[in-house]
């Protein structure tokens, strides 16, 4: 598969990159998307939910009324589960809510999200470009330029670049990641993925 490469101001650059079959061309296995994406937003939670339990309340433990002769239930304690203000029973509890995935399903959720997108042509590959100096106005520009303000996009690069992830960092629909770190998550969210030059032979290596 090619793909032209464009430069910042949306023109066709007359050169192409040959995508890789074996990451960017294989049969989605979309049950491995769906085990990192589900791991992605599991490691997301802090799970610091906690409720009191019967013990852990303040209040009186003297018996409340006598055991016979009232007609209602026994009732021992105010801090009963069954009284307002009681204790409650079967509540959450803090937990860790991430599991582990193999490393082989990891690249095979990349892979299959990566061919995906592929496959419905929502990659564009970009000439490598940096700033001197964050610029927002800038970034907003190469999207514009790219037909991309409106769409949720994921710019890939090579390396970290200080410069031009402060310059996206304001901007609602656009996330920057590096080819290292690159989220099954982002990619199955995103609308259209942008990959710098550079960054897809990195992909293709991190992933073969």
């Amino acid at each position: 598969m090619k793909l032209s490469v464009f430069n910042i101001k949306g023109e066709d650059t007359g050169r192409e990159v040959t995508l890789s079959k074996d990451v960017f061309g294989i049969e989605p296995n979309q049950h491995a998307v769906y085990l990192e994406v589900k791991q992605f937003l599991a490691n997301q939670r802090q799970g610091t939910h906690k409720v009191k339990t019967r013990n852990e309340i303040s209040g009186s433990t003297r018996k409340i009324k006598k055991q016979k002769g009232t007609g209602t239930a026994r009732a021992g304690s105010i801090k009963s589960p069954v009284f307002r203000g009681g204790g409650t029973m079967f509540g959450p509890e803090p937990r860790d809510y991430s599991f582990k995935l193999n490393k082989k399903v990891k690249h095979l959720a990349k892979k299959s999200a990566f061919s995906s997108k592929a496959k419905d042509k929502q990659i564009k590959i970009l000439e490598d470009f940096s700033f001197e100096n964050p610029k927002t106005q800038e970034f907003a520009g190469i999207l514009a330029n790219l037909e991309l303000n409106n769409k949720k996009s994921l710019l890939i690069l090579s390396e970290a670049n200080k410069n031009v992830f402060l310059s996206s960092r304001n901007l609602k629909n656009t996330k920057v990641s590096t080819a290292n770190e690159i989220s099954t998550y982002d990619l199955v969210n995103a609308e259209q993925v942008v990959l710098l030059e550079s960054s897809v032979e990195v992909i293709q290596n991190t992933l073969n």
